[in-house]
C-alpha cells in the first residue's frame, strides 16, 4: 500500500486512506491509527500532520524531537518502515494538509490551542527559553564542531534533553542515509543543525564555562549525544567515552 501511495499518483486519494501508523496518541507499536482519525484530533491551529521516521518504533517513540509535541498534547505519526522516508518523498499531504517532519527545518507551534493549560504553560516556556542563548555563544560552539554541522541554534523543540540534531526540509533522514552506506550506495554529505535547550544543566554549563578546552569537550558531548539519540555512529568512541568520564570526575569534584 505504501508503494501505492509514492508510485500511483492516479489512485493516490483512494489508496491514502487505507495506510495506518502508530502515533503518540497511544504510545503503542501497533500500526492503528489512519489519517482522517489523526485530522479529526487535530486541534485548533495546527496546520500540518507531524510525523518522524526512524530506524525502528523505540527510536521513533523516544527521540527527542518528539518533546514539545508531548507537551503541548499534539500528536505525532511514528513511522519505522524502510519504506517510510522513501514514500514520504512523495507523498505531501492528505486531503488538504500538508505532512511535516517532526526532525527537518523550523518547528512553530505557538498558533496551535493546548488541550491543557498545564502543557501550554510548560511549551511556551520551552518557546521564550529558545531566544535565551547568546548569538556569541551559538557562534562558538559552531566553530568548535566545524564541518560536523551547518548551524546551531536554540530549540523550539527541546524540554527535557540537552541537544538535538535537525536536518534540512529535503535531506534524507539520517537513519536511512546509514542503511545506504551500508549497501555500498553513494550518498549526498549531510550537515545537520545542532539545536540545544537553553534551560538543560549541560547547555548552562557550557554558558558558564571560561576553559576553552572543557568547553570544546562539552560541546562536542552534547553533539555525540544528539547523533547518539538519533542511533547514529560516532566516529571516535573512545574519545567520546573520555570526555564523558572527564565530564563526570569534574562534578564529581565539585559536589
Amino acid at each position: 500500500i505504501k508503494e501505492g501511495v509514492a508510485e500511483d499518483f492516479t489512485n493516490r486519494e483512494r489508496i491514502a486512506p487505507l495506510l495506518r501508523f502508530a502515533s503518540t496518541l497511544d504510545g503503542k507499536e501497533e500500526a492503528s491509527v489512519d489519517l482522517a482519525g489523526y485530522k479529526e484530533r487535530m486541534p485548533e491551529g495546527q496546520d500540518a500532520i507531524y510525523y518522524i521516521t526512524a530506524e525502528n518504533h523505540q527510536a521513533a517513540s523516544h527521540s527527542p524531537h518528539l518533546e514539545v509535541f508531548r507537551k503541548k498534547g499534539i500528536e505525532v505519526l511514528l513511522m519505522s518502515d524502510r519504506v517510510d522516508e522513501w514514500m514520504m518523498a512523495y507523498f505531501n499531504e492528505f486531503d488538504g494538509t500538508p505532512f511535516k517532519s517532526v526532525a527537518k527545518g523550523d518547528i512553530d507551534l505557538a498558533a496551535v490551542n493546548s488541550s491543557d493549560d498545564a502543557e501550554k504553560e510548560e511549551s511556551d516556556k520551552t518557546e521564550d527559553s529558545a531566544d535565551a542563548l547568546d548569538s556569541a555563544l551559538l557562534e562558538k560552539v559552531r566553530e568548535t564542531l566545524g564541518e560536523q554541522v551547518s548551524e546551531v541554534r536554540s530549540s523550539q523543540r527541546l524540554t527535557d534533553s540537552a541537544s538535538c540534531l535537525v536536518l534540512g526540509e529535503q535531506e534524507m533522514a539520517l537513519h536511512l542515509q546509514r542503511l545506504l552506506e551500508q549497501a555500498g550506495q553513494s550518498v549526498p554529505g549531510s550537515r545537520p543543525v545542532l539545536e540545544l535547550n537553553a534551560s538543560h544543566p549541560l547547555v548552562e554549563m557550557l554558558q558558564s564555562e571560561e576553559d576553552d578546552e572543557r568547553f570544546n569537550d562539552l560541546a562536542q558531548v552534547l553533539f555525540e549525544q544528539a547523533l547518539l539519540s538519533e542511533g547514529g555512529s560516532l566516529t571516535d568512541p573512545a574519545g567520546y567515552v573520555s570526555r564523558v568520564n572527564a565530564l563526570l570526575l569534574r562534578q564529581a569534584v565539585s559536589s
